[in-house]
């Protein structure tokens, strides 16, 4: 064959740095996103951050012709060896073909919705800092003793000698979260051996003898039951704290042999089981039922992540409008002083310098779009949402990701991005722009019912049931085809579960 030469013309979308900057930042939550702000503060020194200005309006707004100034920045970019550009815009002399040619990102004008159809999640941070002081999961990770500090400081009141102290220290150490020893006592004391370095036999079994003395101490501490093996010991060391009785005796029996019958809450046979009457095991439950599973649970720190909403619901009038929370927007600027420097060094071999400052100005616009398609995208689950904010949960419309997708032009996976870890505060609580989305489901009058709103009705059912005849998913199913709503029993079942809703049968009050 004879090698010739072919010129052919074609038309493509590249997923430019620009583009998977943007993509990155409008699926970041609102915590990343303000880590990501401060390495970007680190790495470019072309960025500051404006604390003492007003913050920026992102409410979208018709592209202007650039400054005086920006196109001086433009003459100086392609005075140190960048590119021109394919058009007058204020990209700083950077290539066009290699981080586009719009003001405006691919995916908000349209056109990834037909060339990024499938276009998985871009990686974010793995962590999810903030650079707020005010937010910092440290503080509220320690704003209060732990299990083992609240043991020690008991420890020290108690004057026990140098051994007993330090063997209920060492079993201290070895309670998990929950206030449970991590592990048997002959594991323990195997451990502290090993680590002693204790190889006789007899040094060994006073190590255990001591730890076992030990545990009786620590088991005598506050809260009670801590230090237990299993749940059965713990429920027991509670239990010892009540006065004897018949219910007593009934409920330890109960705590070490039974506790597979209690929790199916089968009646007749705990009464078999036990060899007393109903009214006795009914008196034995409540005992327990009195009791803490999980003594350490009160010094468990509280959850580190807090939700901040990125918009507001407000009512002006009789519309619904989106406002967005100045609190989370990150307040940047280009720097003077470094921005003066480039534009005094044209001559100077800067090009390092121009590509820095055009990433700047990038990460300002980028942030800038990905609070514009919030709020755009916010507005819209609100156009069609306007009766739960006013009646609830209960009044939720069908609604799905292509319906919002088309009524503003992007594509699918960008109101993904956009309604993931995005939060809206409204009358009715705060909640994840993902929650105003649901399935649909036919009803008798021939229209569509939203699976939230089914899923409110069931929590309304069972809410309002008789404790000792709680409804099962079949009734349950049978009153929501009595509200023309029809779902089969494996859907409530569904549902039930999603709602954490335990079974009829676990629902039975004994």
């Amino acid at each position: 064959m004879k090698p010739t030469l072919q010129v052919r013309l074609s038309q493509h979308l590249a997923l430019t740095p620009q583009l998977q900057q943007s993509i990155r930042l409008l699926q970041l939550s609102t915590l990343e996103l303000h880590q990501e702000v401060e390495q970007m503060l680190e790495q470019n020194p072309f960025l500051e951050p404006d604390d003492e200005g007003p913050v920026q309006d992102y409410t979208p707004a018709a592209p202007s012709a650039p400054s005086s100034e920006e196109r001086r920045d433009e003459s100086a970019g392609e005075a140190v060896g960048s590119e021109p550009t394919a058009s007058g815009s204020d990209d700083g002399g950077i290539d066009s073909a290699d981080f586009g040619t719009t003001s405006r990102d691919d995916w908000e004008n349209g056109t990834e919705r037909d060339d990024f159809d499938g276009i998985r999640e871009l990686p974010s941070n793995a962590g999810s800092g903030s650079g707020d002081d005010d937010f910092e999961p440290t503080e509220r990770d320690h704003s209060g003793p732990t299990l083992q500090d609240h043991l020690r400081l008991q420890l020290r009141g108690m004057r026990l000698d140098a051994e007993d102290a330090a063997a209920v220290e060492v079993l201290i150490e070895s309670l998990d979260e929950d206030g449970y020893l991590d592990g048997s006592l002959e594991d323990i004391a195997e451990r502290v051996a090993n680590y002693l370095e204790i190889t006789d036999e007899e040094g060994r079994d006073n190590l255990l003898s001591q730890l076992r003395c030990g545990l009786k101490w620590l088991q005598s501490m506050e809260p009670c039951g801590v230090g237990a093996a299993n749940l059965a010991e713990c429920l027991k060391l509670q239990l010892l704290q009540h006065p004897p009785s018949g219910p007593r005796a009934c409920a330890l029996k109960i705590a070490a042999e039974h506790l597979e019958l209690l929790a199916r809450r089968d009646l007749k046979k705990l009464a078999a089981a036990t060899g007393v009457d109903e009214a006795t095991v009914k008196a034995a439950q409540q005992l327990i039922v009195h009791c803490e599973p999980k003594p350490g649970r009160p010094f468990v720190p509280a959850e580190s992540l807090v939700v901040i909403p990125d918009v507001i619901v407000v009512k002006a009038g009789r519309q619904w409008r989106v406002m967005l929370n100045p609190d989370v927007m990150p307040k940047l600027r280009i720097s003077d002083l470094y921005a003066q420097a480039i534009r005094g060094q044209r001559g100077g071999n800067n090009s390092g310098l121009a590509t820095r400052l055009q990433e700047a100005r990038w990460f300002i616009r980028n942030i800038q779009q990905r609070f514009e398609t919030i709020q755009r995208v916010s507005q819209a689950i609100v156009e069609r949402q306007k009766n739960f904010f006013t009646h609830g949960e209960i009044a939720m419309k069908p609604l799905v990701l292509r319906e919002i997708a088309d009524e503003l032009g992007l594509h699918e996976s960008t109101v993904s991005r956009v309604t993931t870890a995005k939060y809206m505060a409204t009358p009715q609580g705060t909640f994840e722009l993902k929650y105003f989305f649901g399935s649909s489901l036919n009803t008798e009058a021939g229209g569509n019912a939203s699976s939230t709103a089914v899923r409110a009705l069931i929590k309304q059912f069972v809410a309002s049931e008789s404790p000792t005849k709680p409804l099962s998913d079949s009734q349950i199913a049978d009153m929501l085809e009595e509200q023309g709503i029809q779902v089969a029993r494996r859907t409530v079942a569904k549902y039930r579960e999603a709602l954490k809703i335990a079974p009829a049968n676990l629902r039975k009050a004994l």
